[in-house]
């Protein structure tokens, strides 16, 4: 008989009414996987963020050259000193 041998059958013989413990699925398992550290991932980014808005100073402007100070000033027509 086969139905001795084959797990899909019960004990009195109907197929796929044997129930099993099945766990979860392995591809639900790594979908949370990789969004729950894609989520912690872009969670501690922000955070991270958000803290070194708090507690960097601001960036320093780099120093504007005498040569373009000059151009602007002729562009709004105030002579520059010394001319």
């Amino acid at each position: 008989m086969a139905s001795e041998q084959d797990p899909s059958f019960d004990a009195s013989g109907n197929a796929g009414v044997a129930a099993e413990a099945q766990g979860f699925n392995p591809g639900l398992i790594v979908l949370l996987l990789v969004g729950g550290l894609l989520l912690a991932f872009l969670v501690g980014n922000y955070l991270l963020y958000m803290y070194a808005q708090k507690t960097l100073p601001p960036k320093k402007k780099k120093p504007v050259s005498k040569k373009k100070m000059k151009k602007e000033r002729l562009k709004q027509g105030v002579s520059a000193p010394g001319e």
